[in-house]
């Protein structure tokens, strides 16, 4: 990996703090006014699973990780069961969404999940992300609109970041157990454009025995002009992270004494990794439609070492190296036409969006202490996906409107093996297509609780599995005949819900949903993957509400149920591992303009199957967290976060799995690896400090 440069850093460092001016602000978000009506998704909306979390909503929302952002989405949880500078483990509607498959977001019309990657399809990490730029979330769920094309099965998100802080700012953050960031962000206008700067610095130790040494590097450059619907902005971005980690462990490993409750197996796992990208977006609106269009290319690298089944090969260990280093190339246009009353006053809307993935290299290696001791397989990949769609939204009357869409989509990919003992009859091309019908009604709004709106809703989408998947031939393990998989897995949904305001300054929405899916990704933890298996089924039940009761106040409530299931039995039953029933969080934020504010969080988990018997089954947990904020005076103001509020002993994630640990390795009585509970412990109550200064 190349020696990163300080010298871009400091550089940015010194711009933003000679900015002319700073003023104050609270150590979160930067303050904004966002009224009721923001919120209001009546008349707009054409699913009771979409909305937009704002920055106003973020501004009080206490963070252990920056992926915890996305659980503003009613019903997503964001855990880890490794190092902090890895991708986060995602649960959305019964779907164990690993580390992102099923799930695809952007930031800025850039794709973060990453196709036919080292560690797993749809790999999202969002750990590049600055809690403190994010302007808007807008987030949907199921297939059903047009606009989306891979890994949105359960849904997807898109974050956008401001294009200009109304205050500029540096914050310092310590905390418990090495914590420590630096944060320094400003806007300056440069003739009629608008220059953001951002540079943050940050490391962790967390509470592990195996320290966690992390160091991570984030710099952002915007000049824009306008806003996101009549403007443009050029973005660049420089993100670097490298860590140890602590993985999951055999459970029976801590009952027993053999290492700590914060313990490792494995000495020197985890990471490094880097992503660049720059990125241009433009959009016009007008009397007669809007316009969108955007490019972007990325250079992203990880080296990943783990050793998720611990020690079944012996005292030297399982760990290996997953390898990835890729160029991602793409762009977006996207128009529509408003009809006028001749047609109903329709909106007609046609884009195309275009995807290039060179994978110059990725692999996978034994390593011992970092090092590699042999390939098990090495590729290269070129991949390729262009989707085009159209969308016709028609108001039929007072209390009837439609949006009927269709999307094409078309993915090649190339594959060439470049070592590996029984990889190389591996390779070759492979291409799939898929067209998506979509479909949604909307009746309403109704004088019913106050003002009502329901939804039918109706489409089809779908996954992509990894190239190298699509193009195997032989099992890397003996040498053995294998048959690929299909480069494009089919899912298809429909929902039924409703949105209602039944007091000022409540919203709610229910949805009752189904999704069914060609073929599941499942988790292996003796191989620490993903692998297809099987067709599923899921169907359930969310609940969402938004409260202002009073100036200043914010409360949220998300309750969602759900049961996924594979429609044939295998392995003793047919349950879906790690896909969790129930979730529930209740959130109350406050800040009235005076010195004091603050939020509170309780989120809570159901117990979950771990093997698709159900005989096996994690622990269910609730937890708090809790933010402060204190505005000292007009320069200077004081956070605090105390996470993981009353110290619940519970695990992040639990999996089911055959691992060793290096006590049964030496006894001799691992074999092949002995099946058991692997979890991966919640951090313990830690507290932050952080105090934003203005000059």
């Amino acid at each position: 990996m190349p020696k990163f440069d300080s010298r871009p850093l400091a550089t940015l460092v010194a711009a933003v703090l000679s900015f002319p001016s700073f003023a104050a602000g609270i150590p979160t978000l930067q303050e904004v006014t966002v009224d009721h009506a923001a919120r209001e998704l009546t008349g707009v909306a054409d699913s009771a699973g979409e909305g937009t979390v704002t920055a106003q909503q973020l501004a009080n929302r206490p963070l252990l990780r920056p992926a915890e952002v996305m659980e503003a989405v009613p019903g997503l949880v964001v855990t880890q069961h490794s190092g902090d500078g890895k991708a986060n483990q995602y649960f959305l509607r019964g779907f164990n969404l690993d580390h992102g498959s099923d799930f695809s977001t952007q930031l800025m019309g850039m794709p973060v999940n990453l196709v036919s990657h080292a560690h797993g399809q749809g790999y999202m990490d969002l750990n590049f992300l600055i809690p403190e730029l994010v302007d808007t979330v807008r987030y949907r769920k199921g297939v059903y609109a047009a606009e989306d094309g891979d890994l949105a099965v359960a849904g997807s998100a898109r974050i956008d970041y401001v294009r200009r802080l109304e205050r500029n700012f540096v914050d310092v953050g310590l905390g418990g157990n090495g914590y420590r960031r630096l944060l320094a962000a400003g806007s300056q206008r440069v003739g009629d454009l608008d220059l953001l700067a951002a540079v943050e610095a940050a490391g962790n130790d967390g509470p592990w025995e195996q320290p966690e040494n992390l160091g991570k590097r984030n710099i952002v450059l915007r000049l824009g002009s306008g806003t996101a619907a009549d403007g443009f902005a050029l973005t660049g971005m420089v993100y670097r992270a490298d860590w140890t980690a602590t993985e999951h462990v055999p459970e029976r490993a801590i009952a027993s004494g053999e290492i700590g409750r914060y313990g490792a197996l494995s000495a020197n796992d985890g990471g490094r990794t880097h992503r660049y990208s720059l990125s241009g977006e433009w959009a016009r609106t007008d009397a007669a439609g809007a316009s969108r269009a955007g490019l972007y290319v990325i250079d992203y690298a990880l080296n990943l070492f783990s050793a998720p089944s611990g020690y079944t090969g012996g005292p030297a260990g399982d760990q290996h190296e997953q390898a990835d280093r890729r160029t991602v190339r793409g762009g977006f246009a996207s128009r529509s036409w408003f009809l006028g009353p001749d047609w109903r006053d329709s909106e007609f809307a046609a884009g195309v969006q275009w995807r290039h993935d060179r994978i110059d290299h990725v692999g996978l290696y034994r390593t011992e202490n970092r090092v590699r001791s042999s390939t098990v397989r090495a590729d290269r990949i070129a991949e390729t996906g262009i989707g085009a769609w159209l969308e016709l939204r028609t108001q039929w009357n007072g209390w009837l409107r439609t949006t009927v869409g269709v999307r094409h989509d078309r993915i090649d990919a190339e594959s060439t093996a470049l070592a590996g003992p029984f990889n190389l009859a591996n390779g070759g091309r492979a291409g799939a297509g898929q067209t998506s019908p979509k479909l949604a009604a909307t009746f309403g709004p109704f004088d019913l609780l106050g003002k009502t709106e329901f939804y039918a809703n109706w489409g089809e989408g779908f996954h992509s599995n990894d190239a190298r998947g699509a193009t195997a031939r032989v099992n890397l393990q003996d040498g053995s005949a294998v048959a690929p998989v299909p480069l494009i897995v089919k899912a298809g949904g429909g929902e039924l819900g409703l949105r209602a305001v039944p007091l000022p300054g409540w919203q709610t929405s229910l949805s009752l949903w189904q999704m069914e899916l060609a073929s599941e990704l499942v988790f292996v933890g003796d191989e620490g993957v993903t692998e297809p298996r099987g067709a599923s089924r899921r169907h359930g039940v969310e609940w969402s509400n938004y409260l202002t009761p009073a100036a200043g106040w914010i409360v949220d409530a998300d309750l969602a149920w759900s049961q996924a299931r594979f429609k044939a039995a295998d392995a003793g039953g047919r349950e879906v591992p790690n896909a969790i029933p129930l979730t529930a969080s209740l959130g109350v934020a406050v800040d009235r303009g005076g010195p004091w504010s603050g939020g509170l969080r309780l989120r809570y988990l159901g117990a979950y199957a771990l093997e698709q018997s159900g005989a096996q089954k994690s622990t269910a947990f609730w937890m708090a967290n809790l933010k402060l904020g204190y505005r000292i005076g007009p320069d200077l103001q004081l956070s605090l976060d105390v996470l993981n509020l009353f110290d619940r002993q519970a695990n992040d994630i639990e999996y089911w799995g055959a691992a060793c640990t290096r006590g049964e390795a030496l006894a001799g009585s691992c074999g092949g690896g002995i099946d058991g509970r692997l979890v991966h412990p919640l951090e313990p109550r830690t507290l932050r400090v952080g105090l934003r200064a203005s000059f």
